[in-house]
């Protein structure tokens, strides 16, 4: 998975929820592209959680990137 793919997934018009999986086996779901914030640079992410926590990910430990189509984030807001 490359750093531009998860950016097309995180731009993607309609949003589409999806999962960043890493190699020691943690996941992150991303829900909403406000739960998604990239460094500057590139190479770091942050994933918000729900409850104000969040996740600092170094994107070049991304194994995949798991989209859930059908599950739109208009649908998650009702």
């Amino acid at each position: 998975m490359t750093i531009e793919q998860l950016r097309n997934a995180h731009r993607a018009s309609p949003f589409q929820p999806f999962t960043i999986y890493l190699a020691d086996g943690r996941h992150f779901h991303v829900p909403h592209p406000e739960f998604l914030s990239h460094s500057p640079s590139g190479r770091t992410a942050i994933v918000h959680h729900a409850d104000d926590s969040f996740s600092i990910i170094d994107l070049l430990l991304v194994t995949e990137l798991e989209v859930h189509p059908g599950a739109s984030a208009t649908a998650q807001d009702s």
